[in-house]
């Protein structure tokens, strides 16, 4: 259930930056809601943990969500970028989805937050 990667890079050992797109397809949108799908937020932290165990903290695990706000829908077809920064001396991951608009030249934030990692 994970959205199409597009691109993955890390400009630094604590950052990564991922390009994703929502597939209309994708189970999460399946019933969430059948007139105006909408990528549930346990997707999103969903997928920023998967890339964040990947990429960034092999060795950590979910332990509590800090902060995260919802301020754009993403729907069917978004084009996002999932920007990731992980500061182990605190053990804290901030993340934020930026949706793609106009003509491909602009992002606008959709969501943000800080998860608490654990060994």
């Amino acid at each position: 259930m994970k959205p199409i990667e597009i691109h993955r890079g890390q400009p630094a050992q604590n950052e990564a930056i991922i390009q994703l797109y929502l597939d209309p397809d994708l189970a999460w949108f399946r019933g969430h809601f059948p007139i105006q799908p909408l990528l549930p937020g346990v997707a999103q932290i969903d997928w920023v943990m998967h890339y964040a165990e990947t990429l960034l903290a092999p060795d950590w695990s979910f332990s509590s969500i800090e902060m995260v706000k919802f301020q754009f829908p993403l729907q069917p077809r978004d084009k996002l970028l999932l920007k990731m920064t992980w500061a182990e001396e605190k053990q804290l991951l901030a993340f934020s989805y930026e949706v793609e608009v106009s003509n491909g030249s602009e992002h606008q934030t959709a969501s943000q937050g800080k998860i608490k990692l654990c060994r």
